[in-house]
């Protein structure tokens, strides 16, 4: 593919970039998505009965690709890997209104890639509460769209360890693909959890790191990478809060009965991090240093949530530039 040689040449990739469409708005039936504007010409965003005020897409580099690749530049990134927007993952909806949004979505994207093949990639949105139809799309989405992988949240109704997922985790390996996992605020289409994650946005700030943590645990803990261990999955915000919760992680599968016999050694689960991929928003270098004592620095990927409220360029440097980027050629599949 001549987007993996784009890719192998690239010396700094990004791969937590969202893209809003202006081609999906209106796609998912009575769900949206949909823009509008207040009366004092602040914008809005709806996806079914939910509602994110004050986000301009509109008008800038989300829904803009012009914009996007002068903010790249400005930057210093190369190559952006787009992916779905959290907001529109419609992993709750109706089968058949889920399926053609996917489907458009991802032509749609497939579309502004083939416009910027030097710059961009992309990654597919599946109709997760349709495991058959997700596995159609994802083979629609690589081998005919020239997609990279798969991008999907982390909550869909099953467990990231259930076994209705095997299809789908055999089809990445069989394509040799990767599945990238992000969640969505609470509520949009799925459960509202927490009632306190409605305020101070701890939905965005707390609930994500929350759900991140959950997903890496259950695909540790349910045996997914050791059914499946050519399989690649990567985690957004360095797996939200699991390098802080890796000691009492470590401590259940020598004490807790249900721990399956692969993971009753001493830091059976700090190793089996070394199995899953990890971006870097992180906000915080800090931060970066405990993932970086806890899932060492070979499977790290440089993620600045692209445009986003809470963008930044951590990992943009001289010392971790190289690293990154080798480990994102790696995890996509970009060889020289």
């Amino acid at each position: 593919m001549e987007v993996l040689e784009k890719l192998a040449k690239a010396n700094s990739i990004d791969v937590h970039a969202h893209v809003v469409l202006a081609d999906s708005m209106g796609i998912a039936g009575r769900h949206g998505p949909e823009i509008g504007y207040n009366c004092d010409g602040t914008p809005w965003f709806r996806v079914g009965e939910y509602q994110l005020d004050g986000v301009r897409y509109e008008g800038g580099p989300f829904m803009d690709t012009d914009l996007r690749i002068e903010a790249m530049d400005k930057a210093g990134i190369d190559m952006q890997i787009l992916s779905p927007n959290p907001l529109s993952y419609f992993h709750f909806i109706e089968d058949s209104d889920a399926i053609v949004f996917c489907k458009k979505h991802n032509a749609a994207l497939a579309n502004i890639l083939s416009l910027y093949p030097d710059l961009l990639a992309g990654l597919a949105a599946l109709p997760m509460q349709n495991i058959g139809a997700a596995i159609d799309e994802l083979d629609r989405s690589v081998n005919n769209l020239g997609l990279l992988g798969a991008y999907i949240g982390t909550d869909f109704g099953i467990s990231l360890n259930d076994e209705r997922l095997n299809p789908l985790y055999s089809a990445l390996v069989s394509m040799n693909v990767p599945l990238f996992i992000h969640p969505a605020p609470a509520g949009i289409d799925g459960s509202e959890g927490d009632r306190n994650l409605r305020q101070f946005d701890l939905d965005l700030l707390t609930g994500f790191a929350a759900q991140e943590a959950l997903a890496v645990a259950t695909l540790i803990f349910g045996g997914v990478l050791e059914r499946f261990p050519s399989l690649d999955i990567c985690i957004s915000h360095a797996g939200g809060g699991v390098a802080a919760l890796v000691g009492r992680l470590n401590q259940a599968c020598l004490r807790r009965p249900w721990v399956p016999e692969a993971l009753r050694h001493e830091r059976a689960f700090e190793k089996s991090l070394s199995k899953l991929w990890f971006d870097t928003h992180v906000h915080d270098e800090r931060v970066l240093d405990l993932v970086f004592n806890v899932m060492g620095k070979d499977r790290l990927v440089m993620g600045t949530n692209f445009s986003g409220w809470d963008q930044h360029a951590l990992g943009i440097n001289s010392e971790h530039q190289k690293l990154f980027t080798e480990n994102a050629k790696r995890l996509l599949r970009a060889v020289v």
